[in-house]
């Protein structure tokens, strides 16, 4: 079985991770890896060498992301990739492509594979994130594609009303998750050193724009900084980069600013990688900011999560999500108020186990 895997950022990467070293490994399948998006990104720290280097037998590079982030620029990038899908669709076949989440590259590709017919799994459908316009492009893929894989019974509901039938969806959990009771990090001391963070405590940080209220992006950008600021007095700030999302250059700059005038509290990294941003979350005090691994991933590690703004508003979350407005102020009280609480233990509402090898079982009883 010829199966093709689309992936456009780090995060869909290093979510697909567990499947794809069962899929690599499994004599029933053929896997291509189809890069594209930030992967070929120099601006996102070009992880396609990440892909590259864990061995796949193909991987097919597509370029078409503008260097332009405006609203105009994103535009743009969609239809460029629109049109390297569609010649790369015209001269390539798969028995099953999966996709997944809901990345506007992610939605080009898929909405141009269907004058092909090319049968897609969508992985992650049925979610919601009112804060950003991925929700848009979420629902366009799940409504593409014939196999849904989702993380919640509730998700499986929600795929169910927008295709219109409960055939093909599947409750498996979320895939990142998969083996996550015996996850064991990388050792602390090897960790630290490799990304030079202090032996100290420190809060992991992402934030994405908010791709619906694009403009109030710069106001949320200055409250960002200037709560990570006042919260770096007790505590050091360890912040992944955004994505190449609508006006992700204004955060880009906030955060250069911020390393600029505070250096030594202040510690940005392009891209961690999967096994090295699930240490950084193993070992963090607490999460901030407005990303789904915040949502999804953070309680299986036992993390307290701030999580601001609107991006994830509408997508299930656990206890150890506290809300909060993107507002400074606010930001830096509920943190503070959460640093006083107990542990949080490592219940999950979107663990379910052997996630991959259900989507493998799955899947060859369609092929």
């Amino acid at each position: 079985m010829k199966i093709g895997v689309l992936t456009s950022s780090r995060a869909d990467y290093g979510i697909y991770v567990p499947l794809l070293r069962k899929l690599k490994t499994d004599e029933f399948f053929q896997l291509e890896i189809i890069a594209f998006g930030t992967h070929v990104s120099k601006t996102h720290g070009y992880t396609l060498t990440n892909i590259e280097t864990d061995g796949y037998t193909i991987i097919h590079k597509i370029d078409s992301l503008e260097d332009d982030d405006s609203t105009k620029g994103i535009a743009k990038s969609y239809g460029q990739t629109v049109l390297k899908f569609a010649e790369f669709w015209q001269n390539n076949t798969f028995d099953l492509v999966f996709c997944l989440g809901d990345r506007f590259e992610m939605s080009a590709a898929v909405q141009a594979s269907i004058p092909f017919g090319v049968k897609l799994a969508h992985i992650h459908g049925g979610e919601t994130t009112l804060g950003a316009i991925d929700n848009i492009y979420r629902h366009q893929i799940t409504l593409a594609s014939q196999l849904h894989f989702v993380s919640t019974l509730d998700y499986k509901r929600k795929v169910a009303a927008l295709t219109g039938t409960l055939e093909n969806i599947y409750d498996v959990g979320a895939l990142s998750l998969d083996n996550i009771k015996s996850y064991q990090p990388i050792d602390k001391t090897t960790f630290l050193e490799k990304f030079q963070i202090k032996n100290e405590d420190f809060a992991l940080v992402t934030f994405h724009p908010e791709t619906v209220a694009v403009d109030s992006n710069m106001s949320y950008a200055k409250h960002m900084r200037d709560a990570l600021a006042e919260l770096s007095e007790t505590l050091n700030i360890v912040i992944t980069m955004p994505n190449a999302d609508t006006l992700g250059s204004v955060y880009r700059e906030q955060l250069h600013q911020l390393k600029s005038q505070i250096p030594d509290k202040i510690l940005l990294i392009e891209n961690f990688g999967k096994t090295n941003y699930f240490s950084a979350m193993y070992y963090a005090k607490l999460m901030i900011g407005n990303t789904s691994s915040g949502i999804i991933e953070a309680a299986s590690f036992g993390k307290h999560v701030i999580n601001v703004g609107s991006r994830q508003k509408g997508r299930a979350h656990g206890e150890n999500v506290f809300d909060v407005a993107f507002d400074s102020k606010k930001i830096v009280e509920k943190t503070n108020e959460v640093l006083k609480l107990p542990s949080f233990g490592n219940e999950n509402i979107y663990y379910k186990g052997e996630t991959a090898d259900s989507i493998i079982k799955t899947i060859k009883q369609y092929d």
